[in-house]
């Protein structure tokens, strides 16, 4: 994997998770998929909760777009399981499918990239 593309912020109140989301479908425009990585680590996974309600905060939802990951055919998605069990958060309340990897790990991969982006 090339480029990683980090989550640590939650998704409502800054535009910086949705900006994220961007830059990867941008990415994704001019490189293989199979070069693209995407984690979520911390506050970072709370932007995958499924039936979330940001009109109610008066913030947009972009939330269902990270299923497009599917459709750019970007399969390298990865998910911290200490921050999973910090939310209490279980897969079936997760909108994408992501492979549940320790911290350490997490950092390792990172590690290993030529580009991050943090978000």
């Amino acid at each position: 994997m090339k480029i990683a593309f980090l989550f640590r912020t939650s998704p409502h109140g800054t535009s910086i998770s949705r900006e994220g989301l961007d830059a990867i479908l941008a990415a994704t425009a001019f490189c293989d998929p199979d070069d693209i990585g995407v984690f979520f680590i911390d506050d970072g996974v709370l932007n995958l909760i499924n039936h979330q309600q940001p009109e109610l905060i008066q913030q947009k939802d972009f939330i269902r777009t990270f299923k497009l990951l599917d459709l750019y055919d970007v399969e390298q998605r990865f998910i911290c399981t200490e921050s999973l069990q910090k939310f209490k958060l279980e897969d079936k309340q997760l909108i994408l499918s992501c492979e549940k990897i320790d911290r350490s790990l997490l950092i390792e991969k990172l590690n290993q990239t030529e580009k991050l982006f943090t978000f």
